[in-house]
């Protein structure tokens, strides 16, 4: 990708496991990471003894460094923070049939 366009082009996602508790992470790829935190040894060590279950959150628009900024400040947000979250106007998830636009199966997920 070229040009300010292909800068902007990291996510921040949650995903929620199967022992309850939420995930934070970033990528340029959320179906691709998905994928890695379910079945490869590149997914976080996090879910090493525990499985992703569902992607609950996906807000698009920003660049490696507000990416990981963003990642930070939700991994700072108390539970109860992180579930408003999930339902807020910044979920694109929640917003729109944001995998649909995204061409990624539901069941890759």
């Amino acid at each position: 990708m070229d040009g300010a366009a292909g800068k902007r082009d990291w996510q921040v996602y949650i995903i929620g496991c199967d022992d309850g508790r939420l995930y934070t992470g970033i990528t340029n790829n959320v179906a691709r990471r998905w994928r890695e935190h379910s079945s490869s040894p590149l997914g976080a060590k996090f879910f090493r003894g525990r499985k992703p279950q569902q992607l609950l959150y996906v807000e698009t628009g920003h660049d490696r460094s507000s990416a990981s900024r963003r990642e930070a400040a939700i991994k700072r947000l108390t539970r109860i923070g992180k579930q408003a979250l999930l339902s807020g106007e910044l979920n694109q998830i929640a917003t729109q049939n944001w995998l649909a636009l995204e061409g990624i199966a539901e069941t890759e997920i």
